[in-house]
């Protein structure tokens, strides 16, 4: 046998990937995490190197980088900024993994260049969502909003809208689709007077509204979220996308943001800027409770939970009650709207909703049916399902919800 045998000296495989960090052995998941989704198409750098080879011919092969640091790494964020500054410059995308960094710190980071940012330790298949998302070609250019997507309304400050907010109790319980579809039946409630609507996406990370109602991730969100400070009627309307004409939307920004890139007091003059000038704002809030939470439930007037029947649900209600009571938070605003709800002749599911009212001592009072796979054909084609499945069941209740909501908004406002 030839000691030249391709089964003997086996080709190394080409480098697609590198982590970039202090020590990666302080990054065990990542190491794993890499292995997983690259096998040994990858290698590790320290900071120093990273320098060296980046501007080596050998690192136009990278599809990626994957800088990881902790707070210990905050000392040199600016060689870090560097290195991602360079990556940036030498088309490589750039995938940062920060483990108690400060937003300040990941915010200047984001600017350099980052594709992407996760938070350390990683949550399940986030990196394989972001090598996936880099690995998407891009378009050339960023996608142009038409005249039909431009803002159809003017800041006025007039208003005082009713806030409506959807917090999902765990991924998966229906709280995009709701906060969707709600908006979009308040939108149209009112052929004669149509209210005007906004809808948020305030999941900086995973927020699909945009994906949902096909409308595209514009720069200027992130620009309006990154300095608040300076931002007035005009630049917040300008931040909008609007579909059909109809609804308002301020989509998640285009990049994967750390959810504490803003404070409650950020929040609060967006969802005040958002309630002076229309008569519904509905906020789709991401699954994690952060500082800024407190800040979007002293505005609400009711907060929706979306709920399953099941033990994750149950036990994630339990801890979000306690801390809002613990810190003298208005829980009372809590409306649990239970996701794909025993149909009416189940007797035994209806008798599970029962119990699992009563020990976690809440009231569920809305109960929406399974909308099955109407509800996710809808969502790809970037449709509310009043367009495209007007008669699902699922369509008909939250069109109940919507006209209780506005019969009674319209009831208080001839009262006072």
């Amino acid at each position: 046998m030839s000691s030249g045998s391709p089964m003997l000296n086996p080709e190394p495989a080409p480098l697609l990937a590198c982590t970039i960090s202090r020590d990666v052995q302080n990054f065990e998941l990542l190491i794993e995490d890499m292995e997983t989704e690259l096998g040994e198409s990858w290698g590790d750098l320290g900071f120093e190197d990273a320098h060296l080879f980046l501007q080596q011919s050998e690192a136009q092969a990278l599809e990626f980088v994957a800088i990881a640091v902790d707070k210990e790494d905050e000392a040199e964020i600016d060689l870090v900024g560097k290195l991602v500054k360079q990556a940036e410059e030498r088309g490589i995308k750039v995938i940062l993994i920060a483990d108690s960094v400060s937003p300040n710190s990941l915010h200047r980071l984001m600017r350099m260049g980052a594709e992407c940012f996760i938070p350390y330790p990683l949550p399940e298949n986030e990196l394989h969502d972001a090598i996936e998302n880099i690995r998407r070609p891009a378009p050339s250019a960023e996608t142009p909003v038409d005249a039909a997507q431009e803002p159809v309304h003017k800041a006025t400050g007039d208003r005082s809208a009713v806030v409506l907010p959807v917090h999902g109790m765990a991924g998966g319980t229906g709280a995009s689709t709701l906060a969707v579809n709600l908006a979009w039946e308040l939108a149209t409630i009112d052929k004669k007077n149509p209210p005007k609507v906004c809808l948020i996406d305030l999941d900086f990370q995973f927020g699909t509204i945009s994906t949902y109602l096909d409308l595209p991730r514009r720069e200027a969100v992130y620009e309006l979220l990154s300095d608040t400070d300076v931002m007035d009627g005009d630049s917040f309307m300008q931040a909008l996308v609007s579909f059909k004409d109809t609804l308002q939307v301020l989509t998640a920004p285009p990049e994967m943001l750390p959810l504490d890139l803003v404070g409650p007091e950020d929040i609060d003059k967006i969802i005040e800027m958002a309630r002076t000038n229309f008569d519904y704002v509905v906020i789709d809030m991401p699954s994690t409770v952060v500082s800024w939470t407190e800040a979007v439930l002293s505005q609400a007037h009711i907060y929706f939970a979306t709920l399953e029947l099941d033990m994750r649900c149950a036990q994630n209600i339990l801890r979000m009650v306690k801390a809002l009571k613990s810190e003298d938070l208005p829980v009372e605003k809590l409306r649990y709207v239970l996701n794909r709800a025993p149909k009416f002749t189940d007797l035994s599911g209806k008798s599970r909703v029962k119990r699992m009212g009563e020990s976690l001592d809440i009231k569920i009072e809305l109960q929406m049916p399974d909308g099955s796979k109407q509800v996710s054909q809808s969502e790809d084609h970037g449709l509310p399902l009043a367009d495209n499945a007007a008669k699902n069941p699922l369509r008909k209740e939250i069109l109940k919800l919507a006209i209780s909501i506005h019969d009674r908004n319209v009831s208080q406002e001839a009262a006072a």
